[in-house]
């Protein structure tokens, strides 16, 4: 683990974790997002980013421009479903463009309170199906989220199975959010050394996306679905991280579906590292993993 590392630990914990509270209103958690992904570094010019409408669903698109026109990767951002925007997370796509060499599109799914589920994963399906309908082939096609993102492009894949609907060629999710009933015991063996998440507010969050749904609802949960039939799956999560468990009992549901799950487990990565990827040398590398994974399985 690098210094940069130790000392990213240490600021989340004392500027997000510490000063966090699990009341706090989602306009103000709205508006700290925005905020921070002003921060971050623009596009570069080696690609390209514009706003289209993608099936009804506004999204950003971002094409590098080396990249093959036949490559592409749906990108659902995190924020707990109630937060997060592709402009708050454009510098984590754009950085998945170049690693992956293919166009990016991160649909602007609906947010609850105000669109409960399955709000967003109507979205998702909807800029899956508008790629599609543009031409291009599931084969073509990986799935990338992060956080509740990551959670989500599991639902997506059961939603499209059930569906009878052709899956892409394989899905990256980093720290995913796959059990919204809350019952992972990473969430208590890690409320302490995880730097970033307050586990305090996770049920607060959940009923706010659930709105009285049943949280192990498959489409909500994906951790609780049937996993058989879905594509290979790289699965990043920080060891300290209170969602621990929610990736690692998802890989290890895969790989007893019959399926392909690459766990990867990084020493004392705080919550979506990759997101600090401007000064943390374990961000890029992992960056790199996501690219070298839909590469070879495009």
């Amino acid at each position: 683990m690098s210094l940069r590392a130790e000392i990213v630990r240490i600021g989340t914990r004392s500027l997000l974790k510490a000063r966090g509270r699990p009341d706090e209103p989602v306009a103000r958690k709205r508006r700290r997002l925005a905020i921070a992904g002003r921060l971050m570094p623009p596009t570069p010019a080696a690609a390209h980013a514009f706003t289209i409408d993608a099936g009804g669903v506004a999204a950003e698109r971002i094409i590098p421009h080396a990249a093959p026109y036949d490559r592409h990767v749906l990108y659902l951002h995190g924020g707990g479903f109630i937060a997060g925007s592709p402009a708050v997370y454009r510098h984590l796509a754009w950085r998945i463009a170049l690693a992956v060499g293919a166009q990016v599109l991160s649909p602007d799914y609906r947010l609850a309170p105000e669109h409960p589920f399955p709000a967003a994963l109507d979205d998702a399906v909807a800029a899956y199906e508008w790629l599609l309908a543009e031409g291009v082939e599931p084969h073509q096609i990986g799935l990338v989220g992060d956080s509740a993102g990551g959670g989500l492009t599991f639902s997506l894949l059961l939603r499209l199975r059930d569906a009878g609907r052709p899956l892409p060629a394989a899905v990256v999710a980093l720290s995913p959010w796959t059990d919204l009933a809350l019952t992972g015991a990473s969430l208590r063996r890690n409320a302490k050394a995880d730097p970033m998440l307050d586990v305090a507010e996770l049920p607060r969050v959940a009923r706010s996306y659930l709105a009285g749904v049943d949280p192990r609802h498959p489409w909500a949960s994906p951790i609780y679905g049937d996993l058989k039939g879905l594509p290979p799956a790289l699965i990043q999560v920080g060891s300290d991280e209170i969602l621990h468990d929610d990736a690692a009992r998802l890989a290890a549901r895969l790989d007893r579906a019959g399926g392909s799950a690459l766990l990867e487990i990084w020493p004392r990565m705080p919550h979506v590292w990759h997101l600090f990827a401007p000064m943390l040398p374990e961000a890029r590398r992992a960056i790199g993993h996501i690219g070298s994974f839909l590469r070879e399985r495009r």
